[in-house]
């Protein structure tokens, strides 16, 4: 096995032990949207599911929310999974047109981000799945936290592990302690086809400028990632104490 995508496969095998993430008799959903940290999850974890001990599932869901009024062609995701004997399901849905075209939201990623989970949410119960991966990682975690301190004036970022009552459904997130720099790089060693994504807010979010920050610390700072994950993991903010390391 290629050693960036070996590092990534061990970061998202001690997230699965440390968080419980998944367990005998899982099916897993991975939400896949085309892009590098979705697709290489979902090969991570099918890879993984044959010798981390654990007899589960995994299914690759995308939700293609036609922006611009326009299908995206998945071809390439389809058929690397296919190689891989990995059951994938495309999804298409209307959100596109609905926030930018009907709605014409001002702030559209907030809506956007909530009918996309729905949908995904309901299609991973579609094809009888107890938990739906999303391929967030730990750089994602620190910018949400700056989100939340700087937007809301919170503390708080996302979980690795939450369950959603009302579908009874788990949201998890393997890869949350690999760096995005981990990702890129297992992505680049694997060759993996990646669908760039055409929404008309890419490169244009908060998110981005947060990256830039991030960045730009972790120059100054060698340990910048590393003592944010100190302090989420001993805090236990979020659900980040690991129930056993």
């Amino acid at each position: 096995m290629a050693k960036y995508y070996q590092r990534l496969c061990g970061l998202v095998r001690k997230a699965i032990t440390e968080y419980g993430l998944i367990h005998d008799g899982d099916r897993v959903a991975v939400g896949v949207s085309g892009g590098k940290d979705s697709v290489i999850l979902t090969l991570a974890l099918a890879d993984l599911k044959k010798y981390i001990g654990i007899d589960f599932d995994v299914v690759g869901v995308t939700v293609d929310p036609r922006f611009f009024s326009k299908t995206t062609d998945y071809s390439r995701i389809a058929r690397l999974f296919e190689s891989r004997g990995i059951e994938y399901h495309t999804e298409i849905t209307d959100i596109g047109p609905v926030v930018f075209d009907i709605r014409k939201e001002n702030s559209p990623c907030s809506l956007c981000s909530r009918m996309r989970r729905g949908a995904l949410l309901k299609a991973a119960r579609q094809y009888g799945c107890n938990r739906l991966a999303l391929g967030h990682h730990f750089d994602d975690a620190i910018e949400t936290f700056y989100m939340n301190l700087w937007n809301e004036g919170r503390i708080g970022t996302f979980s690795p592990d939450i369950f959603m009552e009302d579908n009874g459904m788990h949201v998890i997130r393997p890869m949350c302690l690999a760096t995005e720099n981990e990702v890129v790089r297992a992505v680049k060693e694997t060759g993996a086809p990646i669908i760039k994504s055409v929404c008309p807010q890419d490169g244009r979010t908060n998110r981005r400028e947060l990256k830039e920050f991030i960045s730009q610390k972790c120059r100054t700072d060698s340990h910048f990632r590393e003592k944010h994950l100190n302090a989420f993991q001993k805090s236990g903010i979020d659900g980040w104490a690991p129930k056993r390391k």
